[in-house]
């Protein structure tokens, strides 16, 4: 544990105090509670300053990332409070990729997105990337590998292969993907995908089997339908 680390109060930034447009993250002169990273945490900031100033190739990507954010939003010229996004995340996706001069994109999918998986490649094909994709079956090793019982299966009566991130990462790594676009991996792989690939990652979309892929309809049903995730799960 660093120094700073040890002696800094833990930030909350998700239950912060201070109205939005009041934040010291927001304005110059706005306000800040006690915890504030922004405020409490000078040694990170100028380390996080420093990492980028020191590689060129990821402060051009901070660059690009931020470039790409302003103009996913139409109706600048009328000010902050007119705004209107106006782009899909696919297209950000492509976007970006031509402002980093990619080339090789790896698309890193589950089986049961492989149709979306095959619209998303002739995207990006279409637009001139070439593709590498590996769907988290590959490999057909065993569940039982990893020590899974059969009953523990999704298939308890017959072979069923692992989801397997760390080959999917390794695939991508081999063949030198610039940036990995990872969509409907199962939590837990997707982790271990990102632990292990070693291109920038982006993720298009996460799985989420009840809500067609679409995690934050239980946070915004949670005073509704989903009001049982204001107990313990």
């Amino acid at each position: 544990m660093s120094k700073e680390t040890s002696a800094t109060p833990v930030p909350s930034c998700a239950v912060c105090s201070v109205a939005v447009p009041e934040r010291f993250c927001r304005q110059e002169k706005g306000r800040a509670p006690a915890n504030c990273p922004s405020t409490r945490s000078p040694e990170l900031i100028r380390e996080s300053l420093e990492i980028l100033k020191a590689h060129p190739e990821v402060l051009e990507f901070a660059r690009q990332a931020s470039i790409q954010e302003a103009e996913g939003y139409g109706d600048r010229d009328k000010g902050y409070a007119q705004v209107r996004p106006i782009k899909p995340r696919i297209q950000e996706t492509v976007e970006f990729a031509r402002k980093m001069k990619f080339k090789r994109i790896g698309l890193v999918f589950c089986l049961g997105m492989r149709k979306e998986a095959e619209i998303i490649n002739k995207i990006f094909t279409d637009n001139g990337f070439e593709t590498v994709s590996v769907m988290c079956k590959a490999g057909a090793v065993s569940k039982e590998e990893i020590g899974l019982l059969r009953e523990q299966q999704i298939n308890p009566d017959d072979f069923e292969s692992m989801c397997n991130p760390i080959l999917q990462a390794l695939a991508a790594n081999h063949h030198e993907t610039e940036m990995n676009v990872i969509f409907g991996l199962c939590v837990g792989h997707d982790a271990l995908f990102l632990k292990y690939a070693t291109a920038y990652n982006t993720v298009l979309a996460s799985k989420d089997r009840l809500l067609a892929h679409n995690p934050l309809a239980a946070i915004y049903q949670y005073e509704g339908y989903f009001r049982y995730l204001q107990g313990e799960l």
